[in-house]
């Protein structure tokens, strides 16, 4: 046998009912809001994908090495970034701008384009992007003191002119410095035929240069390479000095003089024992136009975090900067330039901060739209909750009616029915005295039927009233 429930109490229904005006005058509002703010969320897209695919450069390069610094910066946000391993610029390049290789950004060195776009020709893609310069990317070359003095018959090498009859090593195909060296030999009027160049990547170049297979290799990279600082400090290897470094960068305007200061990679042993002048492309961060703006955000950030201490040959905060960019800069780029990490950021979570910041010209919009319509809000709520007292009083003057055409007895059951389902009419307290009253105007059109008609006596003539021909008789005097 089950246990009788008990009745929910008044105070619970009551509120529970008005409750449910509030929500039935509110929910058309409310769909309507949801009608213009869906479509918008869509069209904008302000949540960023979670993945996102960087291609970097070769192995122990520093292309690698930062790429590991992006994904451990950016996996705090929520993104997972997969690092895509290259040859070097040349391939991202060529990477970022095939649709089918699913690359959104890319390290790519300045100069490393062997399209008229290097030139600043207006012929370069519109769909790449700049998210700005970080970091001078200076050409090291490496060349063997032996060969400098059996090909030269002195220990140094100190023009690139003196290349002539040398093994060296341009590094794979796919990176940047292949067309970089080419421009430079170009510069020096020299014919790439007198050298035997060389095309291996990085690591085997190195190890082919250690075992006297070649007599020199070119590579542009940042010092952080451990490549770079395994050379530096190897015995019988010598670093190129670019004498001419200025001039250099006056012809090729993606280039900048950089100096290597003395001591700077080992000061216990003055390494190096001089000044050394090289000349450096400035390694840009490229993205595809469409990549999603929030991503650009934090990229850029993580940019400021990875690139703007100080180092070899830039001081803290240099980079990044929007400066030497071959390519247009990112709108979301410029402004971090222009202002820094957005207001919204630096106080609230970058996902909600993002989501407003990014929703805000529709927010405003739609706010404008409903907030004239938010003012039938009130009228629309009173509305429905008089209603409910108003629509008796037509059955009220309905029975009053028909007082004289029915039995008063059927009169005063449909009355007791109306009275009875009143009852249980429940309304806002601010509205009681509206239900009172339509009681209280029951009870008095009860009254009303209960109360028995007189019935008219018959009239008899007077018999002090004159009669007609007396009238007549008046009136003929």
């Amino acid at each position: 046998m089950t246990e009788p429930t008990e009745p929910m109490p008044t105070s619970l229904r009551n509120t529970l009912l008005s409750v449910r005006d509030l929500l039935a005058t509110v929910g058309p509002f409310v769909l309507l809001a949801l009608a213009l703010l869906v479509p918008a969320y869509y069209v904008l897209d302000p949540t960023p994908p979670k993945k996102v695919v960087l291609a970097t450069g070769v192995d122990q390069g520093a292309y690698a090495e930062f790429g590991q610094r992006y994904k451990a910066l950016l996996k705090t946000y929520g993104i997972e970034v997969e690092l895509r391993s290259t040859q070097g610029a040349a391939e991202n390049l060529a990477l970022l701008r095939d649709p089918a290789s699913g690359v959104d950004l890319a390290f790519v060195q300045g100069g490393a384009d062997d399209t008229a776009a290097a030139a600043g020709s207006d012929e370069e893609p519109s769909h790449l992007v700049s998210l700005g310069s970080l970091f001078f990317e200076p050409v090291w070359l490496f060349y063997r003191e032996d060969s400098a003095q059996r090909l030269l018959k002195s220990g140094t090498l100190s023009s690139l002119a003196q290349l002539a009859g040398w093994k060296l090593n341009i590094g794979a195909p796919g990176s940047g410095v292949p067309n970089l060296m080419k421009k430079l030999l170009e510069a020096n009027r020299m014919d790439p035929k007198q050298i035997t160049l060389l095309e291996q990547s990085q690591t085997p170049a190195v190890m082919a240069l250690l075992g006297s297979e070649s007599d020199a290799l070119v590579f542009a990279s940042a010092p952080e390479s451990l490549m770079v600082q395994m050379l530096l400090q190897t015995p019988g290897i010598k670093l190129f000095d670019f004498a001419q470094a200025e001039a250099y960068s006056r012809r090729f305007p993606f280039m900048s003089p950089v100096l290597l200061p003395r001591g700077v990679v080992d000061l216990a042993g003055d390494m190096p024992s001089q000044d050394v002048r090289l000349v450096a492309p400035t390694a840009t961060l490229v993205a595809r136009e469409s990549t999603h703006p929030a991503l650009i955000q934090l990229f850029v950030q993580a940019a400021q975090q990875v690139h703007g201490g100080a180092g070899w040959f830039q001081r803290k905060g240099e980079f990044p900067t929007a400066l030497n960019t071959e390519r247009p800069l990112a709108k979301e780029a410029q402004r971090f330039y222009q202002s820094g990490v957005p207001l919204l950021q630096r106080y609230l979570p970058f996902w909600f901060a993002n989501l407003i910041d990014r929703m805000w010209p529709v927010l405003v919009t739609i706010v404008a739209v409903l907030l004239p319509l938010s003012r039938m809000l009130p009228p629309l709520y009173e509305f429905r909750i008089r209603s409910r007292v108003f629509r008796w009083y037509e059955q009220l003057r309905e029975l009053e009616k028909a007082k004289s055409l029915r039995p008063v007895s059927e009169l005063v059951k449909e009355l007791d029915a109306i009275e009875a389902r009143v009852a249980l009419v429940v309304v806002p307290l601010s509205y009681a005295d509206e239900l009172y009253s339509l009681r209280s105007h029951i009870a008095m059109v009860r009254a009303k039927l209960q109360k028995p008609s007189r019935s008219l006596p018959l009239h008899s003539p007077r018999t002090d009233e004159p009669s007609a021909s007396k009238i007549f008789t008046h009136f003929q005097k």
